[in-house]
């Protein structure tokens, strides 16, 4: 006997296959869309297609653009002497959306892709600061050494944002290595 509601399964399947969402939470949202709002559904998976069409990485940073370029790259008012090194393209959103960087980016990705003569080239351009903006760990700290290295002919200065412990964290609650890392790297009051 055929199973009566495949095809919903099929969908909350996808839809827990993303990240943060569970299958409860995959349940609702299929539950929801199909349900209550199908109009929503098919606007979700209109823009789903559009944005598989268009979306690329930026040829210049890696970020996600719909031009060879994206509108960071192309912005010439920018602060073209900060290079600020991020992990993925998701780190730049969360940097441009609240405003918090005026210079340029360059997306590791995977350091197995790292294409350190693409890097070389990018910091060529003008490039007075490295910033690593990496989530603190053991293979990160690697990465940043292995880059270091890689451009220590380059006249640049390295640096990392600030890493310790959060505002409104118990002590208790926080890791040894950001505990050590935020006594290491105190500051005078």
């Amino acid at each position: 006997m055929k199973h009566s509601l495949d095809k919903f399964t099929r969908l909350v399947d996808a839809l827990e296959a993303l990240p943060t969402i569970g299958r409860k939470s995959a349940t609702r949202l299929a539950y929801h869309m199909l349900m209550h709002d199908s109009f929503a559904a098919i606007k979700i998976a209109h823009a789903i297609e559009s944005a598989l069409g268009s979306i690329k990485k930026c040829s210049r940073c890696g970020g996600m653009s719909e031009d060879e370029l994206c509108h960071i790259c192309s912005d010439e008012s920018r602060n073209s002497g900060l290079l600020c090194i991020v992990e993925s393209a998701k780190e730049i959103l969360m940097f441009e959306e609240n405003g918090l960087f005026d210079g340029y980016y360059f997306v590791l990705e995977a350091l197995d892709a790292l294409d350190i003569e693409h890097l070389r080239r990018r910091v060529a351009l003008g490039v007075e600061e490295v910033i690593f903006a990496m989530t603190p760990s053991i293979a990160n700290d690697g990465v940043i050494l292995y880059i270091e290295e890689k451009l220590k002919e380059a006249p640049v200065r390295f640096s990392r944002i600030a890493q310790g412990v959060p505002t409104g964290v118990n002590l208790e609650n926080i890791d040894i290595l950001s505990l050590s890392r935020a006594l290491q790297d105190r500051v005078k009051v």
